[in-house]
């Protein structure tokens, strides 16, 4: 008898509840799917926000033989001095490949993938190393920045080439042609 109210008083485990465990699954589903998509309406809000900046120029037919090259990727543009301030109107903001050429005419950004863009050499107003852009924080110098003018707007984009040892050789040949056409223009 004591056997036989001892196994009585056993009972089996508790079997899972799948509908609580499935309703908290499409819950979390549902939170991240909200929070996604508020992170893009916030995208093209600054999109948006961003309109009164002009199309990007397109590289002439004929820019003249190239002075440098770089493979490596584009981290974003922002407003310059202002790591934070990301640029998205016009696809600035999209991180890419990319292939630089500097020639005589300006500095010709191809993105497979993205919006190609050229700064023409008098936009340019500086290049440096930096360690950070919006997004993307690096080492100390592990990034080429290159300050340019885009309507009344300065921006800076961020670079990175495949090879970094490239960024010291970027940085002195673009200010040493940014140099010589202020000078050009104050001698006018």
């Amino acid at each position: 008898m004591a056997a036989e109210s001892l196994a009585a008083e056993q009972k089996s485990a508790a079997v899972t509840d799948w509908a609580a465990r499935v309703g908290w699954l499409v819950g979390l589903a549902l939170f991240v799917a909200l929070v996604y998509w508020l992170m893009r309406e916030g995208w093209k809000w600054r999109g948006t926000l961003q309109g009164d900046l002009p199309q990007l120029p397109t590289a002439p037919s004929e820019p003249g033989p190239a002075k440098l090259t770089m493979s490596g990727r584009y981290h974003g543009s922002t407003t310059a001095g202002q790591w934070l301030d990301r640029i998205v109107a016009h696809g600035l903001g999209t991180r890419s490949r990319v292939e630089l050429t500097l020639t005589e005419a300006g500095l010709d950004v191809v993105r497979p993938g993205a919006a190609d863009f050229f700064v023409p050499a008098e936009a340019l107003r500086e290049a440096r190393l930096d360690k950070g852009i919006a997004g993307k924080v690096l080492t100390e110098g592990g990034l080429l920045v290159v300050t340019w003018a885009h309507g009344d707007k300065l921006l800076d984009s961020g670079f990175r080439s495949g090879r970094a040892a490239e960024h010291n050789e970027w940085v002195d040949t673009l200010n040493s042609m940014i140099s010589k056409s202020i000078d050009t223009e104050g001698a006018r």
